[in-house]
């Protein structure tokens, strides 16, 4: 990944992320080496491709959804079309789901 901006690294990084799996964004800054996790929400709020590259994958520490490009709404309804159970803004056993990209 040497070489490539950090948007790039960024995106392949979470195109890993397999189907019916979350991580965070906290997780995502440690993959990068950065200290930033607001940083990886900004850079995934700018994703050109949103479902292609499934930013919707990426959640908050606590297992709160936290927000997205096209709505917090489509981010919970795409998460729960990939079998991740969610109630009032949060995935279910969190821990069940957590997907660890070191």
């Amino acid at each position: 990944m040497e070489g490539s901006s950090l948007r790039e690294r960024c995106y392949r990084l979470i195109s890993r992320i397999p189907r019916g799996r979350v991580t965070t964004y906290k997780e995502v800054a440690e993959a990068l080496g950065i200290r930033g996790y607001r940083v990886v929400g900004r850079l995934l709020s700018r994703n050109p491709r949103p479902v292609e590259i499934p930013c919707h994958r990426v959640v908050k520490s606590n297992g709160e959804v936290g927000g997205y490009v096209m709505g917090v709404e489509k981010k919970i309804e795409l998460l729960r079309s990939e079998g991740i159970p969610v109630e009032n803004g949060k995935i279910v056993n969190f821990q069940e789901y957590f997907f660890r990209l070191k």
